[in-house]
């Protein structure tokens, strides 16, 4: 560096300082490995002659800031008995960095507890499609996402055994930096972009989110009687006499069953009588065709219910005569 006492020596170094201290306190958002320089200039008079002269350049190379953000996406999409979890995460520090997911089912207040299946990152479309998404492997981390970049992450979880309507459960997804985690501050050497320092930044370069699932379960209950008819116009149950029974499926909760039906063998001393088959006061045929109903004296009745939302109530008759 080049010396002398002139009092705009003192002025300018003052002023190029003061540049370069600005730059610094605005470097958070800079790209992590950027090179930041500055050289200072000096005028002064000397006789007749206005000279200058240059500092040496100082160069300092910004650091990388670990730092995550985690948000949870609207609510779960539900099909059955799984579930889908939508996050975002977002690299909210200022270099290029992958993050290890976990998902933590074990969420204090939850009712019960999911079974967490996968973890899985969107394709960029923001639509859980398991044909094009990406799952996770345990202790893999995310591909690397450039700063203030992010990724949709779905969790997929199963609704466990023992879950009642209207039960609430939570999964939590934690972010954690690749590069490291602590208290704000902590230094990881040469671990950041480019070469440069990686440090901690305020959020611990991990963080969570936490969403929420209500259970819609529908159960099913059926209830079953028997009217009698006697060939005198009687309700004793005599030989001769037919037996209309009645079987009622009542669906209580708040979802949806599926794949429900009913059957029933034909007692023994009894006849079915043909195409005395009904669903909901509609006959169905004995045979085993396009209708949702079969029935025989060998094979008993069988009904098909299909799918059916809790509230609702399905019935079916049939009879026999005794022999």
């Amino acid at each position: 560096m080049s010396h002398c006492t002139s009092k705009s020596l003192t002025s300018a170094l003052a002023i190029a300082a003061a540049a370069l201290a600005a730059n610094v306190a605005h470097a958070e958002g800079v790209e992590a490995g950027t090179i930041i320089k500055n050289t200072a200039q000096a005028s002064y008079t000397s006789g007749s002659a206005t000279k200058t002269v240059l500092s040496n350049t100082v160069e300092i190379k910004v650091d990388e800031l670990l730092d995550v953000a985690v948000s949870s996406q609207g609510a779960a999409m539900t099909s059955q008995d799984t579930a889908v979890f939508t996050f975002k995460v977002t690299n909210t520090g200022n270099g290029t960095e992958a993050f290890n997911l976990v998902a933590n089912a074990a969420v204090a207040g939850n009712d019960y507890d999911m079974i967490v299946q996968q973890i899985v990152v969107d394709d960029g479309d923001g639509i859980y499609d398991p044909t094009k998404d990406t799952v996770l492997s345990t202790g893999t981390p995310t591909s690397a996402i450039v700063h203030d970049g992010s990724v949709t992450v779905f969790v997929i979880a199963k609704l466990p055994e023992g879950a009642a309507d209207g039960q609430t459960s939570n999964i939590k997804l934690v972010a954690t930096s690749d590069t490291g985690t602590g208290s704000a501050g902590t230094v990881f050497a040469a671990k950041g972009d480019g070469g440069s320092d990686a440090v901690v930044g305020a959020s611990t370069a991990t963080q969570d989110a936490s969403q929420a699932i209500t259970a819609s379960i529908a159960s099913l209950s059926i209830e079953k009687s028997a009217t009698t008819s006697d060939p005198y116009g009687g309700t004793q149950s005599i030989p001769g006499a037919v037996i209309t029974y009645k079987i009622v499926a009542n669906m209580t909760g708040s979802g949806t069953v599926d794949g429900a039906s009913i059957t029933d063998v034909i007692p023994t001393g009894t006849t079915y009588q043909p195409s005395s088959l009904t669903l909901q006061g509609t006959g169905l045929s004995d045979a085993a065709d396009n209708d949702a109903g079969k029935a025989s004296n060998t094979d008993g009745v069988a009904v098909s219910l299909g799918t059916v939302a809790a509230g609702q109530t399905r019935t079916v008759t049939f009879q026999v005569k005794i022999n």
